[in-house]
C-alpha cells in the first residue's frame, strides 16, 4: 500500500467517524518555541492547553513534521528520520479511553479490502503505563487481546506530559510483532526493534503542578475536561504495509536512494543486516542522502531558504551534508538536479503544490549546491592548513577560534568541520566554538529582544492574555478610546508607568496595527488626563494579545486607567502605500519573470518596501525597468483594492498566494489588487485604490542568499525624493564633467577608459621594475648542500601577484641547471604575504614549495598552500617575515642534510 494511500485511508476513516479533516498546517509555524512543527499536535495546542475554544469536538489531520535534534543519527538507525508525517485524531472533551482504542483497533484490524490496514491482530501488542487500570482493562476485555500481549511501563515509557505544569496523562502506544528475523522475542519491552511501535494514544486527564524530571512530576487533580491526543507515525505505518526492513525503504524515501546508488555505483544493502544499526557506510549515506533529500524539499516547499540562522541554517545544513555525503560515495558532479526531482514525483504525490513550485524550489536548491561547491573548494584547503599546524605542535583538538573562522569568514559549517576534522584524527573545540558563535548571536540581539518584547517572559504575556484579548480595530480605525489593563517595566507588571520610563502598555481595544507580515508597527499616542505618551513599537508576543512599547513624555499613567488610542495618520497612509506597493511589485515580477519568481520574505515600511524572492542570478538593468514600468501601470490604473475573509482551502482553490514563513488560521484574509492580478493571503494595512501608492521607483536589487534576490523600492513621496537626489546627482555630475545631461553616460566611458589606459602603464612599469629588482637580487642567493636557496623579504607595498611574478622570474634567472628554491615576503596594507617557487632539481631532492609555504604562513599567523614547484600563503604578523624566511632555510637545509 502506498504512503498516500495510507494517509487517504485514514482522513477517511476518522471523518465517516465524525471528525473534521484538518489540513496540515505549514512546517514553519507561528510558535516561539519551535524552529519547525515537530509533532502532529502542535497547531492543536491552543485547544488542547484549554487557550482557547476548539472550533469542533473531533478532529483529524496529517500534520507534516521536521525534528533536527539527532540529525547525525540519521541513517544509522531504523527510527530516526528529519521530515515525516504524523496521523493524529483529536478529541476535546468528547470520546476518552475506550473511544480512542476502540477506533484505533477497528482501523488497523479492519481487513484492506474493506478500507483498513489489514493488520494481523495475533501481532498486535499495546502497552499502558503500569498504574492504568482503565486502559488495560479496555485493551482485555473490550478489544480482546491477550493479558500476555498487555505491557505495563512506567513513566518514562507510557506517560505524556509537555515538561512544564500544565496537562498531562497516561498513554498507550501500539505495536506490531515483525517476526523473530528482527529481533529477540518478549515483547516491545525487550526489543523495540522486532517489535516496532506505530501509534500512541495520548490520554490527556490530569493537570501537573510540577514537573522536575519526565518521570518526577506531581499531579494537582483532574482536568475539567480530558482530551485526547493520538499519533501515528505515517512513515511507520507504511513501513510495515510495505514490508520493508525501515523507513528509508518505503515508496517516498527509496527511490531516492535507487537513483544515488546508481550514480554512485554502489549496491545498497549488499553489505548490511536486516536493522539500521547493522549497516554499512555506504547504506548509511545513501540513507543521509534519501532523507535529506526528501526533507530539504518540503522545507523549500514550505518557503525555508538556506541561510546561516536559525531555520535557514538547518535547511543548508541538511542540503550539504546531502551532497557531501554523494562525494564520500564517489560522485563529485552536481548531485540535487538529479535527486531532487525523484523526490518530487513521489512526494507530489500527497502533496501537489510540489510539482506546481518545483522551478522555484529546484532553483534555490541548485544555486545552494553550487555554492557548497565553492565552499568545500576554498574551505577544505583552509581546514587542511589548520589541521597541519594542529597536528605539527602535538595537538589532538582544533581550536574552537579556528572551527569558527571557518563558519564566520569562510561559510564552512561547523558540523562539516567536526565530520572532516575526525576523518584526519582530530577533535573540535565544540564548546570553545559555541561560545564565540553565542557571543556573536547575543551582541546582534540584545537590540532587537529590547525591541521586540522589552525583555519581558511569555509568562507575563501569558497572564494578560488571560485577562481577555485585545480588540484589534487596525482595519476599521486610527482612534479609539481604550482602558490600560496591564503596564509592563523591564519584564515586570507594575501599578504605573512614570515620566521618563520606557515600558510596554496593553489595552483592552487598540488601532495600532502590530508588527507582521514584513510590515512595521503603527506609530503614534496614547493620552489621557496628564499622561502623554509616544507608542514606538506594537508587538504580538502571544496570540490575541497586542503589546505598546511607549516612552512615557508626561504621566503617570495607571492601570484601569481611560485613554484615548490614536494612531499618526501620516504614518498609516504612508505604511499602507508601501504595503499595497510590495503586493504590485510581487505581481509585477512575476509577470515579467513567471509565477517561479515568487516572494519568500519581504519588509515595507512608510515609504519603503524591499522585497526577497526565488531567482538564482540578477536582474539586467532592462529587467529591472520593465519590472518598474509594469508595476507604475499598475498604480496608473487605478485598480481596486479589496480584502475578504474566507477558509484557507477556499482561498487556495480562489488563486491566493500563501505567502512562505507565513502562518495562517483556519480563516484567512485575501487582499485583491485589479482581481486576479494580484491575490494575496494578507493580513496588512492597504490603500482602498492602486492610485493612492504614488510615484513607485525601484532603488536596487542584490543577491541576500543561494537562489535568493532582494529589490528595494521607494513608494509616494520618498519616491519623489529619491528621483530627486538622482536628479541632484546627474546637474552635479555634469557640471563636474561640463557637459550636457545627455552626453555625460558618453564623457564618463570616456573618462574610465583613460584611467584604464593609465592603470595598465602603471601595471607595465612596476613589472619592469620588478624585472629590474630581480637581476641584482640573483647575485645573493646562497648555497646550501648543494642548492641555490634565495630569501628576500621585499618590504612594503608589493602586492602578492607582484611577489608571486617576482618569485617565478628570479627561479628563471637561476636556471635549471642547479636545484634552486626562491622565498620572498612582503607586507600589504598590513598583511604580510609569503611566496615560494622550486626548480625541478630542487623537487626532485624533496623539496616542496607547498611544504615551505606552509612552514612561513605559519610563523605569520596565517596559512598556505600550492603546488609543489609553486606556492603562497600570508598571516597576520608582519613583524615576523624575517623570521618566516630563516624557517624556510632551516626546513631546506634539512630536507637536504
Amino acid at each position: 500500500m502506498e504512503t498516500a494511500e495510507i494517509k487517504r485511508r485514514w482522513l477517511r476513516f476518522f471523518e465517516s467517524k465524525g471528525h473534521a479533516v484538518v489540513p496540515s498546517a505549514p512546517l514553519v509555524y507561528d510558535d516561539p518555541n519551535l524552529l519547525f512543527v515537530n509533532a502532529g499536535m502542535v497547531p492543536f495546542k491552543p485547544y488542547l492547553l484549554g487557550q482557547q475554544a476548539p472550533p469542533w469536538n473531533r478532529a483529524t489531520s496529517v500534520q507534516k513534521c521536521v525534528r533536527t535534534g539527532d540529525i547525525e543519527e540519521v541513517g544509522k538507525t531504523s527510527r530516526h528520520g528529519t521530515f515525516f508525517q504524523m496521523n493524529g485524531n483529536f478529541s476535546f472533551g468528547d470520546y476518552f479511553k475506550e473511544g480512542a482504542i476502540s477506533l484505533a483497533w477497528e482501523l488497523v484490524t479492519t481487513p484492506q479490502e474493506q478500507g483498513g490496514y489489514g493488520l494481523d491482530p495475533e501481532k498486535i501488542w499495546p502497552t499502558v503505563y503500569e498504574a492504568d487500570d482503565e486502559a488495560y482493562d479496555i485493551w482485555h476485555r473490550v478489544v480482546g487481546i491477550p493479558r500476555e500481549r498487555i505491557t505495563r511501563r512506567g513513566k518514562l515509557d507510557n506517560y505524556w506530559h509537555m515538561g512544564v505544569p500544565g496537562p498531562g496523562g497516561p498513554c498507550s502506544e501500539i505495536y506490531l510483532d515483525r517476526g523473530p528475523e528482527y529481533g529477540r522475542e518478549g515483547g516491545p519491552a525487550v526489543d523495540e526493534d522486532r517489535y516496532l511501535e506505530f501509534w500512541n494514544l495520548v490520554f490527556m486527564q490530569y493537570e501537573l503542578s510540577a514537573v522536575r524530571a519526565k518521570d518526577d512530576f506531581d499531579v494537582a487533580g483532574e482536568l475539567p475536561k480530558r482530551n485526547i491526543d493520538t499519533g501515528m507515525g505515517l512513515e511507520r505505518m507504511a513501513t510495515l504495509l510495505q514490508g520493508v526492513d525501515n523507513l528509508y525503504e518505503i515508496d517516498e524515501v527509496y527511490p531516492v536512494i535507487d537513483r544515488a546508488a546508481e550514480m554512485t555505483g554502489k549496491k545498497y544493502g549488499a553489505h548490511s543486516g536486516h536493522d539500521a544499526a547493522h549497516s554499512h557506510p555506504d547504506d548509511v549515506r545513501l540513507r543521509v542522502v534519501a532523507d535529506h533529500v526528501r526533507s530539504s524539499l518540503m522545507l523549500m516547499g514550505d518557503g525555508v531558504t538556506p541561510g546561516n540562522e536559525g531555520r535557514g541554517y538547518v535547511l543548508r545544513r541538511m542540503l550539504r551534508r546531502a551532497v557531501r555525503s554523494m562525494r564520500l560515495l564517489g560522485y563529485d558532479e552536481p548531485s540535487l538536479p538529479h535527486l531532487l526531482p525523484v523526490s518530487m514525483e513521489r512526494m507530489s504525490r500527497s502533496y501537489p503544490e510540489l510539482e506546481s513550485g518545483f522551478g522555484r524550489i529546484s532553483q534555490i536548491a541548485y544555486a545552494e549546491e553550487e555554492a557548497f561547491r565553492r565552499t568545500l573548494a576554498s574551505g577544505t584547503t583552509i581546514l587542511d592548513t589548520a589541521v597541519a599546524r594542529t597536528k605539527e605542535t602535538g595537538g589532538t583538538t582544533l581550536a574552537g577560534e579556528e572551527a569558527f573562522q571557518l563558519h564566520d569568514t569562510y561559510g564552512f559549517p561547523i558540523d562539516l568541520t567536526l565530520e572532516m576534522a575526525q576523518e584526519q584524527g582530530l577533535a573540535v573545540d565544540r564548546e570553545g566554538f559555541t561560545r564565540l558563535m553565542q557571543e556573536q548571536r547575543q551582541r546582534a540581539k540584545a537590540d532587537a529582544r529590547s525591541k521586540k518584547h522589552g525583555h519581558a517572559n511569555t509568562e507575563v504575556w501569558k497572564e494578560l492574555r488571560g485577562i481577555g484579548p485585545t480588540d484589534w480595530r487596525a482595519y476599521s480605525e486610527l482612534t479609539t478610546d481604550a482602558r490600560v489593563v496591564g503596564l509592563v517595566v523591564d519584564g515586570t507588571r507594575g501599578p504605573e508607568l512614570e515620566p521618563g520610563q520606557r515600558g510596554q502598555v496593553v489595552l483592552d481595544r487598540t488601532p495600532f496595527y502590530a508588527e507582521s507580515g514584513g510590515q512595521v508597527a503603527d506609530e503614534g499616542v496614547i493620552t489621557s488626563d496628564g499622561a502623554h505618551l509616544k507608542v514606538v513599537d506594537v508587538q504580538r508576543p502571544v496570540k490575541g494579545l497586542v503589546v505598546h512599547t511607549v516612552e512615557v513624555l508626561t504621566g503617570p499613567l495607571r492601570e484601569g486607567q481611560d485613554v484615548s488610542a490614536e494612531v499618526d495618520p501620516e504614518w498609516r497612509v504612508s505604511a499602507c502605500q508601501a504595503h499595497s506597493g510590495t503586493h504590485v511589485v510581487h505581481a509585477a515580477l512575476r509577470q515579467v519573470l513567471g509565477p517561479s519568481a515568487l516572494q519568500s520574505g519581504s519588509y515595507n515600511k512608510p515609504g519603503y518596501l524591499r522585497l526577497d524572492f526565488a531567482w538564482n542570478s540578477a536582474l539586467s538593468a532592462e529587467t529591472r525597468s520593465e519590472i518598474e514600468e509594469v508595476a507604475n501601470l499598475a498604480v496608473r490604473g487605478d485598480l481596486p483594492v479589496s480584502a475578504q475573509y474566507m477558509t484557507l482551502p477556499d482561498a487556495r482553490a480562489f488563486g491566493a498566494l500563501a505567502l512562505f514563513g507565513e502562518t495562517y488560521d483556519e480563516q484567512v484574509r485575501v487582499v485583491e489588487i485589479g482581481g486576479p492580478w494580484s491575490r494575496e493571503l494578507c493580513g496588512g494595512t492597504h490603500v482602498q485604490h492602486s492610485s493612492q501608492i504614488g510615484a513607485l521607483t525601484v532603488a536596487g536589487e542584490s543577491s541576500v542568499g543561494s537562489g535568493v534576490r532582494r529589490l528595494e523600492a521607494f513608494v509616494g513621496m520618498e519616491a519623489l525624493r529619491h528621483l530627486a537626489k538622482e536628479r541632484a546627482l546627474v546637474a552635479e555630475l555634469t557640471e563636474l564633467v561640463n557637459v550636457q545631461p545627455g552626453e555625460l553616460m558618453e564623457r564618463v566611458a570616456a573618462l574610465l577608459t583613460r584611467v584604464r589606459d593609465a592603470e595598465r602603464e602603471v601595471e607595465k612599469m612596476r613589472r619592469e621594475q620588478v624585472r629590474a629588482a630581480s637581476v641584482k637580487l640573483v647575485d645573493f642567493a646562497r648555497d646550501v648542500a648543494g642548492v641555490r636557496v634565495l630569501t628576500h623579504d621585499a618590504g612594503e607595498g608589493l602586492a602578492a601577484d607582484d611577489l608571486r611574478t617576482m618569485a617565478l622570474d628570479l627561479r628563471a634567472r637561476i636556471g635549471e641547471g642547479v636545484p634552486s628554491v626562491v622565498a620572498l615576503t612582503a607586507v600589504t596594507n598590513g598583511r604580510p604575504n609569503v611566496v615560494v617557487a622550486t626548480n625541478a632539481g630542487a623537487r626532485q631532492r624533496g623539496i616542496r614549495a607547498g611544504a615551505l609555504v606552509k612552514v612561513a604562513a605559519q610563523t605569520l599567523g596565517g596559512g598556505g598552500g600550492g603546488k609543489d614547484d609553486l606556492a603562497q600563503g600570508g598571516g597576520s604578523d608582519a613583524s615576523r617575515t624575517g623570521e618566516a624566511l630563516g624557517r624556510v632555510d632551516a626546513e631546506v637545509a634539512r630536507a637536504v642534510g
